[in-house]
């Protein structure tokens, strides 16, 4: 991830505007499911502003990704702590076999464990 702040508000824009394409969603429809005003999350999108953690978890929600994976592609959380989860998460995104539905439904869950444990932990 680049250092210079300016670039990596462009690469978080880039990705979540990436992410939101890949669910088929529109901006409006992201607004609505994030509580984030429309235009707020096109100047997101474009690298115009840099939103704040509580905004990234939303939109990491919505988008169906983790908190974690969203913060650090905001250079908010250390690319080690996530490694593990990565592959478990992108094996089952990669996986021909199973539906949209069906993925979404196997990392919501995978997911719940995990913050389970770590809350346990």
């Amino acid at each position: 991830m680049p250092t210079d702040p300016d670039d990596r508000t462009k690469l978080l824009g880039d990705f979540i505007r990436a992410q939101r394409q890949m669910a088929n969603l529109s901006l409006r429809q992201l607004s609505a499911m994030t509580a984030v005003s429309n235009p707020y999350l096109s100047q997101i999108e474009r690298g115009m502003h840099e939103p704040s953690v509580r905004i990234l978890k939303s939109i990491a929600t919505a988008l169906n990704l983790s908190s974690e994976a969203m913060l650090e592609q905001a250079g908010l959380l250390d690319e080690s702590v996530r490694a593990d989860d990565d592959a478990t998460e992108a094996a089952l995104r990669a996986d021909r076999r199973l539906s949209e539905s069906q993925k979404r439904a196997l990392l919501s869950v995978y997911r719940s464990y995990i913050e389970a444990n770590e809350t346990d932990a």
